[in-house]
């Protein structure tokens, strides 16, 4: 084990976060990889915080794979509500679906087949689920360990092959590998923050190599993501939060017409400038699924 993992799997030993999908497991021991499922695909840009009621919320309705497999898209997108991005709701029935009729994956490729499962969560499920080395870098992984290993002061996507490479040198085969991306995870959340990481109180501090140029003050500005979200005209926000804020209209409201939506979801809403707007919008969630129009342009979540 190389000191850098040693000191954080101390600190993460001491500190480490009290998660409800953490450590959860079967009457057998194993652990609950459909728990670990449903909260990877949660977290997925939702903030820890805004996740664990909606966690012990969703486990309480739907508790297995079977349970989600035959669950009604009313009742996915009622559950749902709060989290955003609709369609991963959606998706994660296609994958209970899949796993109910073919079985659970045992390995990162078999995650990799499901639904909505990209590099990061299928890496993420083969560790924290199956216990299988694998090669785990989401955000806050990316930031820690390139700062570690690489001395990137803000590490970005571009630099993930290199990243690879370094966390495959720092990564042991055997023992409880799976809280290696954890701790980084949890790390990165308190201590290694994007703009102003507390270097001074880190344990990683006396082997990182971007340490000395933020405590020196040379690690320069963390440069700002570029918005390429669509968004119409002078839009106060992008197009997803307008969808988000229709369905949650539906939702509350049952069926609606679509030439009423808009002064429910904007308010500086002009009824010439805006109409095909919010009907391109509609659209859209219709092909998504998650509404569906019947006679005179009324809309309504499906039935089913």
């Amino acid at each position: 084990m190389t000191p850098a993992v040693r000191l954080l799997l101390g600190w993460y030993r001491k500190h480490g976060r009290t998660l409800p999908w953490r450590d959860t497991t079967r009457r057998d021991g194993t652990p609950d990889a459909y728990r670990i499922f449903v909260s990877e695909l949660m977290l997925q840009q939702t903030q820890v915080a805004r996740v664990i009621p909606k966690y012990d919320e969703w486990i309480k309705h739907f508790p297995s794979w079977k349970r989600l497999a035959e669950a009604s898209t009313p009742d996915l997108l009622h559950a749902w509500a709060g989290l955003g991005y609709n369609r991963r709701a959606l998706q994660m029935r296609e994958s209970a679906r899949e796993v109910v009729a073919n079985g659970e994956p045992t390995d990162e490729n078999g995650w990799r087949r499901l639904k909505g499962v990209g590099p990061y969560m299928a890496a993420a499920l083969a560790e924290f689920a199956n216990h299988k080395r694998a090669l785990v870098i989401d955000t806050n992984v990316r930031r820690v360990a390139g700062r570690v290993f690489l001395g990137i002061p803000y590490p970005n996507p571009t630099t993930d092959t290199r990243l690879l490479r370094a966390l495959d040198r720092n990564i042991p085969d055997t023992g409880r590998h799976w809280d290696i991306p954890q701790a980084f995870m949890d790390l990165g959340s308190s201590i290694c923050t994007p703009r102003l990481p507390q270097c001074t109180v880190c344990p990683l501090r006396t082997v990182c190599k971007a340490a000395p140029l933020f405590l020196s003050g040379r690690a320069g500005v963390k440069p700002r993501a570029k918005n390429t979200e669509t968004r119409h005209r002078n839009k106060k926000y992008p197009d997803r939060i307008y969808r988000g804020r229709i369905l949650a209209h539906i939702r509350a409201h049952g069926s609606t017409k679509i030439e009423r939506l808009g002064p429910f979801i904007d308010e500086a809403y002009d009824a010439k400038r805006d109409i095909e707007w919010v009907r391109r919008m509609v659209d859209r969630m219709i092909k998504d699924q998650f509404i569906v129009e019947g006679k005179k342009g009324i809309v309504s979540l499906p039935k089913n």
